[in-house]
């Protein structure tokens, strides 16, 4: 069992966040009833680096959300904003208290399983594994991965030996420490945002010369986390976290993929969460989910792939169901 309960944070923006969040908060109700820990939904504020309603705009997703349990705060967007939303799972960090062990999710993400049953050790801080070669990109004649990789955990003085896996070959992507910001968690989001806010912002302002031919968004979360997760004293997750991104949670990014690729157990769970007049009624107010879900898009979009069979890369996955005019999002 975890030493403390802790808090789960996740970010709801106007649109589409804003009916992932009530998902994902349902999803928790439903698959871990004796969770004990704050769900907390960091809405974005409007500001100068972020005009208009960033926030949560429909009423009665707000009112769900209060309802499953959820406590809404405001942030300020600082640093990122608009340019960079997925800054804002950073950003969103300063809503919790200094020494509040927590656990960020994306907010397209379900709780599949008693998620209060994993014991997170909060000293030792990690990140999602379920990610891909995404970056870097190393050109023909170099830098190569080691040299990138290298050179950033040079800039913050962190050790960089210690994050390698040694049992792949050098110059393989997996060698080096790389993450997927789906979740992540750690004792203290006072310090754990101060030195994200840090490294992030250096890359961005400052970029070195061995980065000189990489693009550094969409990935600046994830080419900070190693980092921040090193220097703090965590690393890839260990066998006590294999529920995540397995039994316990399931990251499913957009509809039609999870429907294209997910099991039978996760589609009958899935079903029986949305089915609840009270759900519906609030999912139904998002187009995308309306025709997906209470339409049987989404039925259809299964039934055009074998889950014994399935494309080796998602871009084949999305290329079958955009020629048949299913994707949305």
């Amino acid at each position: 069992m975890p030493d403390t309960a802790p808090t789960l944070l996740i970010v709801a923006q106007s649109g589409r966040l804003t009916y992932e969040a009530v998902l994902f908060a349902a999803s928790l109700r439903k698959a871990a009833p004796d969770f004990a820990g704050q769900l907390v939904v960091a809405e974005p504020r409007s500001g100068p680096l972020w005009r208009g309603t960033p926030g949560i705009t429909d009423p009665e997703a707000r009112q769900l959300l209060i309802t499953l349990g959820a406590d809404i705060r405001p942030f300020d967007s600082n640093h990122f904003g608009a340019q960079y939303p997925q800054g804002n799972k950073i950003e969103a960090l300063t809503v919790l208290a200094p020494n509040e062990p927590f656990v960020f999710f994306d907010t397209d993400t379900l709780i599949t399983g008693p998620i209060d049953q994993i014991a997170f050790d909060f000293d030792r801080p990690s990140a999602s594994m379920a990610r891909t070669a995404t970056w870097p990109d190393p050109p023909l004649y170099g830098p190569g991965y080691g040299e990138i990789w290298q050179a950033i955990y040079d800039r913050f003085d962190v050790p960089f030996a210690a994050t390698l896996d040694t049992a792949q070959p050098k110059d393989h992507w997996e060698r080096y420490l790389y993450f997927n910001a789906g979740w992540f968690f750690a004792r203290d989001p006072a310090a754990f945002h101060a030195r994200m806010i840090d490294v992030m912002t250096s890359l961005r302002d400052d970029p070195m010369e061995a980065l000189a031919s990489q693009s550094l968004f969409p990935w600046l979360d994830q080419i900070s986390l190693p980092v921040v997760i090193s220097e703090l004293g965590g690393g890839r997750p260990d066998a006590t976290l294999a529920g995540l991104d397995g039994d316990m949670t399931h990251h499913w990014r957009a509809l039609p993929l999870f429907y294209a690729r997910a099991s039978d157990e996760q589609i009958a769970f899935f079903e029986d969460l949305t089915s609840p007049n009270k759900i519906k009624r609030v999912l139904k107010a998002y187009e995308p989910f309306k025709r997906m879900i209470y339409q049987r898009r989404g039925t259809r979009v299964r039934a055009m792939f074998d889950r014994n069979d399935l494309p080796p890369k998602e871009q084949s996955i999305r290329a079958r169901i955009k020629r048949a005019r299913l994707w949305m999002r």
